[in-house]
């Protein structure tokens, strides 16, 4: 567990039941000779303290302090020892009948500061205290302990230090309700997300293996435990879950029942640093939240660069699907999707997903889809990426220092453009055209929809985005496609910067192609972007456009390829070569246009295209049947 830096205000009240002695005692090791009506403010360093944190001790004095500086200095605190002599009844009567309402009136009800009950002069007394603190204990759920010392012969004045530290870092309030003797919600939801990462195979039970992976230690900022289980230890555990209740243990694994109830357990018993260990590794602040560090982790990305999962990260989000596609047909149901899900707070993706990414003739994301949307969420949003990865606990699974492991952080474009090469594996293509030009159906017929397929998708759920794979001499490469919004005057920055464009018209509106040529004319001209002009709705009859030049003149003057026919009105799928095109000009934009005459380079595009397509779909058989 990361170490907290945290302040722990320690106060005590009452005059004359020692609570400056206590101070002074633990500073100098010796009961003093004299004792000053307040004690100074004392700061005891992290590396002498059991939890190593800093910890501040400020005392109280009613005769050198007034109340406003007293309530000022509870408003500070995140622990107040309330100390009371053990042989003078009034002063522990005025625990409950001032201090501990006093103190309540002062602070939040949803953020109580943990109290610290201490009965000092147990060297006065043969006696304990406790018959009368226990009732008190049992009233007032802010009470985290109490504890007998002495100053004057040094007893348990360590321990009184080191519970109040404990309070603070081990809160039993977010934890437990002592009343209902039960877990709070907020503590069930984040142990269930904690559950539901560990088990790796998604069973509903945690086996021996998971149990020793969820305990063992690679490192100790990296688990939550650093000593694996015996297998006798492991069947102890098992045997008190099966004592305690029915169904704690399955197959001789352990249930979430049986996984809630050891939390609880470890409560019960005083050892509820054992459950903050494991929250905090997970990610949980104080208030049972994922803190801001563990989800959105530093990550330094400089102009003109792109942010892509690495191989690593694939590999996970691999073993994800693997264990939520229950029935093993390489598809997500909208159920297995929920069930991938249930470890986030809300569902990230919708509808549009659907229309985004390749889906199975249900309308169910494939494995491909799958990949594809993680890579487009990591292209277009990395904190969104990075974020998502940590609801899934991919730096707990992969032993990292955080989520940040999983992404790479491309070089820029401009040194690409240089060296003429590059190791990108995503490649942005913005696809704009006046409205009705055919847009939306270019973008759906890369994820092999044709006319008919398009026509069964709801307008509410259309998506602006497509992206898959295309394999370019070889080489597995995303290309993403945007949609612009035909707003000529209103083009921003991010709908012009991309790896290649692709102007659409459609050649049975005479209209159309103007829109295109203005905006080339405007914007690429003497950009250094490749851009490739569509001729959609090829299927239909090419009237003349209303514009100076025909598209074929237009784009021999601008040195473009002759415009691309392109039809999503087949019986099959529509063709994909043009994408293999636009990925290849979006990888090799030096050789676009020198090259776009040469017939010969888009043949050996598209036959590395089609052979590497083969061999992919090959590879998908092998993996079902694996599976």
């Amino acid at each position: 567990m990361k170490k907290k830096m945290l302040l722990l205000n320690l106060y005590r009240f009452k005059p004359k039941v020692g609570k400056t002695s206590l101070i002074m005692s633990l500073v100098s090791e010796e009961f003093p000779d004299e004792v000053p009506l307040r004690a100074e403010e004392i700061t005891i360093p992290a590396d002498v303290t059991p939890e190593r944190v800093p910890t501040h001790i400020v005392d109280y004095s009613e005769a050198e302090q007034s109340d406003e500086q007293l309530y000022q200095e509870i408003s500070k605190a995140n622990v107040i020892c309330i100390v009371y002599s053990v042989n003078n009844k009034k002063s522990i009567e005025k625990v409950t009948s001032h201090w501990i309402p006093l103190i309540n009136d002062r602070t939040d009800k949803d953020s109580r500061v943990p109290l610290i009950l201490v009965g000092n002069k147990s060297d006065l007394v043969e006696h304990s205290s406790m018959e009368t603190i226990l009732p008190i204990m049992n009233q007032y759920q802010d009470i985290e302990t109490c504890v007998e010392c002495s100053a004057k012969n040094l007893k348990n004045i360590s321990e009184l230090f080191y519970y109040a530290q404990k309070a603070v870092l081990h809160p039993t309030g977010p934890l437990y309700c002592p009343e209902e003797k039960e877990l709070k919600p907020s503590c069930i939801k984040a142990l269930t997300r904690i559950f539901k990462i560990s088990d790796l195979d998604n069973d509903g039970i945690l086996n021996d293996s998971e149990l020793n992976f969820f305990q063992t230690g690679f490192d100790m900022k990296r688990t939550c435990f650093n000593t694996p289980l015996a297998p006798q230890a492991l069947e102890d555990v098992k045997n008190v879950v099966r004592r305690n209740m029915m169904d704690g243990v399955k197959d001789n694994g352990l249930t979430l029942k049986g996984f809630l109830f050891l939390h609880t357990l470890f409560i019960q018993r005083g050892r509820h640093e054992t459950t903050w260990t494991v929250l905090r590794r997970f990610g949980y602040d104080d208030d049972l939240e994922l803190t801001q560090e563990y989800l959105f982790p530093m990550i330094k990305i400089l102009p003109d660069c792109t942010t892509e999962l690495n191989h690593n990260a694939y590999l996970f989000l691999q073993s994800v699907f693997d264990k939520h596609d229950k029935d093993r047909d390489c598809a997500l149901s909208p159920e297995e999707v929920k069930d991938l899900f249930k470890v986030f707070p809300y569902m990230p993706w919708g509808p549009d997903v659907n229309n985004t990414v390749c889906t199975n003739e249900q309308g169910w994301l494939t494995y491909q889809g799958y990949l594809s949307q993680w890579t487009l969420t990591t292209y277009l949003d990395v904190q969104r990426s990075l974020e998502y990865l940590g609801y899934l606990g991919y730096s707990i699974i992969y032993e990292q220092e955080s989520q940040a492991a999983a992404i790479t952080v491309t070089r820029n474009k401009r040194i690409d453009l240089q060296k003429k090469q590059t190791q990108r594996s995503v490649f942005r293509c913005n696809v704009l055209g006046a409205r009705g030009s055919g847009k939306s159906g270019f973008l759906q017929a890369f994820l092999g929809r044709n006319l008919q397929r398009q026509r069964r998708i709801r307008e509410e759920h259309k998506s602006f985005y497509a992206i898959s794979t295309t394999y370019v001499y070889g080489q597995e490469k995303y290309l993403l496609l945007h949609e612009v919004m035909p707003d000529f005057d209103f083009l921003t920055e991010t709908d012009l910067s991309c790896d290649v464009v692709c102007l659409v018209y459609d050649i049975n509106n005479p209209r159309s192609f103007e829109y295109c040529a203005k905006v080339y004319k405007q914007y690429f001209i003497d950009s250094k972007t490749p851009c490739v002009v569509i001729a959609a709705k090829s299927d239909l009859h090419e009237v003349r456009q209303h514009y100076s030049l025909s598209p074929h003149d237009f784009c021999r003057k601008h040195k473009l390829h002759p415009p691309q026919p392109f039809t999503c009105s087949t019986n099959e799928a529509p063709s994909k070569d043009i994408y293999t095109r636009l990925t290849t000009m979006a990888m090799y934009p030096h050789m676009a246009q020198a090259d776009l005459k040469n017939s010969t380079f888009w043949l050996r595009a598209s036959v590395g295209a089609t052979v590497f397509a083969v061999l992919g779909f090959a590879m998908y058989r092998a993996l079902l049947k694996q599976r």
